[in-house]
């Protein structure tokens, strides 16, 4: 097989969570730990930091690898989804695991996929790791799929364990409460191991000190150690943030390539996560923290981040999709100067919609549409139900279509955005 062959095996024979919704979820970590075995542990020949969180965890992962690749660390980066290529789930030094790895790798082992039918995550997991055992990197970056607790990422044994905040997503596998999914997100905690929890918030604070409480680990709110003393846009398009620890400046002009206001909340976590790997004897210096957060998207590759696609009119993707990371999308949105609003929207079908639709303006013009997968909601309906909120649009059956005429509608001084879903901004990045 080629490598388009091989990734439609996978795509075909592994239940595949983004494609399909519910009927791919694994509620347990036994195909993970066969596989683990079958592999020979690889996860245990390399360090290892995890991240999760319902929103920033991918943005957190991406600035501590590039800042650990600036400190001449051999960096593994395992995220998801992928936007474009599958290979951006799997990354060394900001570089994708080659394609022929990925065809060797399927084809070898494609026997005892058939045997054990593993989900296409737990598949992709043991991808990564045996890929980052083969190259011999010195540190791998962790990103959780879904949860934590029972996600096929939690057989690692970090060196660091950071949760940077809890939402309402994902309700039917997590929980429909906030201290519930907190449960679920607090498994990663690992025995006498740090964990940073990026926002406090008062309905998980308890969980998350009790689960570090019965493991032994110290547990920092990395909101209760740093602040934000002022944040303005550099001349070359980068964020810059005045950093605060105890009413001292830590981090004097400290830029961010990453554009999202939101970012601030996560770039908090980032710092309290390099103080404790500096602890343990990871040698990270402020200059490489600088250059790390200065250029995470040269460094990692990381798109679909408040990405400015386009001027004239402002072109904007990002791929906050839930209550939380749209709320904040949408505080972006106001602040950003515009004279029209065309906003490109498209969902999945197993979302809380009406807590999506009750956030958006409504005097924007809206383009609904749908993503290229199985999940993705009708765009026919996606527009029946936005109604029932006051938002008013053409519905379009494609992305790309819908994009076109956002383009063709929208003055020089109008604002185009385009999200709701991953999934829709990888058609357009």
């Amino acid at each position: 097989m080629n490598y388009k062959e091989t990734l439609d095996w996978l795509f075909n024979q592994l239940p595949m969570y983004q494609r399909q919704g519910k009927a791919a979820y694994k509620a347990d970590l036994d195909n993970t730990l066969e596989l683990d075995k079958y592999f020979g542990h690889p996860h245990k020949k390399f360090k290892s930091i995890h991240i999760a969180g319902t929103n920033g965890k991918g943005s957190v992962s991406h600035m501590l690898a590039s800042v650990l690749q600036e400190s001449g660390y051999k960096v593994g980066l395992y995220t998801s989804p992928h936007l474009k290529d599958f290979r951006e789930r799997i990354k060394i030094n900001g570089e994708m695991i080659s394609e022929e790895f990925v065809v060797d790798f399927v084809r070898k082992h494609s026997s005892k996929f058939e045997e054990i039918k593993p989900s296409f995550f737990e598949m992709t997991v043991a991808m990564a790791f045996d890929y980052f055992a083969k190259e011999k990197i010195d540190v791998a970056v962790v990103e959780v799929g879904m949860g934590g607790r029972l996600d096929s990422t939690n057989i690692i044994l970090p060196e660091l364990s950071i949760i940077t905040n809890i939402g309402l997503d994902h309700t039917v596998f997590l929980g429909d409460t906030l201290e519930k999914v907190a449960y679920e997100k607090a498994g990663i905690i690992k025995k006498n191991t740090s964990a940073i929890i990026g926002e406090t918030q008062k309905e998980t604070k308890d969980v998350f000190n009790q689960i570090a409480q019965e493991n032994s680990s110290e547990i920092f709110f990395a909101d209760k150690l740093f602040s934000i003393d002022y944040e303005m846009l550099s001349m070359d398009n980068k964020q810059v943030f005045n950093i605060k620890s105890n009413n001292q400046i830590v981090y004097e002009n400290l830029k961010l390539d990453l554009l999202g206001s939101y970012q601030k909340k996560n770039v908090i976590s980032v710092l309290k996560g390099i103080d404790l790997l500096a602890e343990k004897d990871f040698e990270i210096n402020k200059e490489s923290v600088f250059r790390g957060l200065s250029n995470v998207i040269k460094n990692t590759g990381l798109m679909g981040r408040w990405q400015i696609l386009g001027v004239n009119p402002l072109t904007i993707c990002d791929t906050g999709h839930n209550q939380e990371g749209m709320s904040l999308v949408i505080k972006q949105i106001n602040q950003t100067p515009h004279k029209d609003l065309h906003f490109v929207l498209g969902v999945v079908d197993d979302k809380d919609l009406a807590k999506i639709l009750k956030l958006l303006p409504k005097t924007a013009k809206y383009y609904f549409t749908k993503a290229q997968i199985p999940r993705a909601l009708d765009h026919d309906l996606l527009k029946n139900k936005a109604e029932n909120w006051n938002l008013k649009g053409d519905s379009y059956k494609s992305v790309q279509e819908a994009l076109k005429n956002a383009k063709k509608n929208a003055g020089l001084n109008d604002l185009i955005f385009i999200g709701g879903s991953t999934f829709v901004v990888a058609e357009v990045v």
